[in-house]
């Protein structure tokens, strides 16, 4: 199962530099365009669809390896998700915090990092 193309990955990855994630004096929170938005309501979609058919396949007592190969595909299509969502918060949230002053923002990227590559 394919999650998305590569014209839809790069259409959104393009939608990335509109994110912002913090805004000054406002509670923290991501700022999408729609456009980055349905990217990745896409993107999520299609893996949950992919986790449905995940549990159809142990429901049916699909040979192991065909399950385990279907597992590897929705945790690097959620992986692309991650990535996406680390690069447009690396271009705007983290840059925009740094030059704030707030270098904190450090310390909490590095906790992120080590859990998205755990």
């Amino acid at each position: 199962m394919e999650v998305c193309g590569m014209d839809e990955m790069n259409q959104t990855a393009a939608a990335v530099d509109d994110a912002c994630c913090h805004t000054p004096g406002e509670e923290r929170k991501s700022h999408h365009s729609d456009k980055m938005k349905q990217g990745l309501t896409s993107r999520l979609n299609r893996i949950e669809g992919q986790i449905r058919g995940i549990k159809g396949m142990i429901e049916k007592d699909t040979y192991c390896d065909d399950v385990l190969n279907q597992i590897a595909a929705a945790q690097s299509a959620l992986g692309s998700v991650a990535k996406l969502l680390l690069e447009g918060h690396l271009k705007s949230c983290v840059i925009e915090r740094i030059q704030a002053g707030e270098n904190e923002v450090i310390e909490e990227l590095m906790v992120t990092v080590n859990k998205l590559m755990k």
